[in-house]
């Protein structure tokens, strides 16, 4: 039996004084497993994914790779998660790739040559190493979205959740970052609306609503489940 990455039990959360956003969620993610989260906007999907590394914390139980979400583990916790937000851009903000890559690991007590060096192979994993000297900025959507993974990888993390990663990427772009994601061996989660990119990744998929999952399964059943549910149109083919 596979070892649980992530359980999570009875998870509830209400934003100051407002409607809740979380009316008891349970959910559990697998070593090596990749996982869609799917639902309409304002369904909790985000919320439930801020719970993970500890930047929102509710009622109920969370449990990363065996500690409980509390402050006494965030540290240690916040290594094992990577986080890839939807807009790339906005995890980039050192004057080149690679010390941009590097910063994690110089941030967590690595040396600089140790760093460097593991931002290069971060890179090399992306296919990114040649963009080592390159400024950020001058990046595509695709290349910046993969110098934030290499970011996050740097840090070696064993699981990786990310949000939207396919915005303001054209489909070639979708396709590859598809095939990037599904060679790397973290366990994933993904917050997507993007329904050609979640079966191409993700065996299994949730779909949220209104706080709650009301489905859990192969992602292929949840979508033709749920389809006319999804708040945005269906992207376009990764083909």
């Amino acid at each position: 039996m596979k070892r649980p990455l992530i359980e999570v039990r009875d998870l509830r959360f209400r934003y100051g004084g407002g409607e809740a956003a979380l009316n008891g969620v349970s959910f559990r993610l697998d070593e090596g497993e990749s996982v869609a989260l799917f639902g309409p906007n304002g369904s909790g999907k985000t919320t439930f994914v801020l719970h993970l590394n500890g930047l929102l914390q509710g009622e109920g139980s969370v449990e990363v790779c065996g500690l409980p979400v509390e402050r006494r583990n965030l540290s240690a916790i916040r290594r094992k998660i990577g986080l890839v937000f939807q807009d790339s851009e906005s995890q980039l903000f050192m004057p080149t790739v690679l010390e941009d890559v590097a910063f994690g690991p110089i941030n967590r007590g690595l040396s600089r040559p140790e760093a460097l060096d593991r931002a290069m192979a971060a890179l090399r994993t992306v296919g990114m190493d040649a963009a080592a000297g390159r400024a950020p900025y001058h990046l595509s959507a695709g290349e910046q979205k993969k110098a934030a993974i290499a970011g996050i990888l740097a840090t070696g993390p064993e699981i990786l959740v990310l949000d939207e990663p396919t915005t303001f990427l054209d489909p070639p772009g979708q396709r590859a970052l598809a095939e990037l994601l599904a060679a790397l061996p973290q366990a994933k989660i993904v917050v997507t609306h993007n329904i050609p990119f979640a079966l191409a990744l993700c065996p299994r998929a949730v779909f949220f609503q209104e706080g709650v999952i009301v489905a859990e399964g192969p992602t292929a059943e949840v979508v033709a489940r749920f389809r006319w549910n999804f708040d945005s149109a269906p992207a376009k083919s990764l083909r």
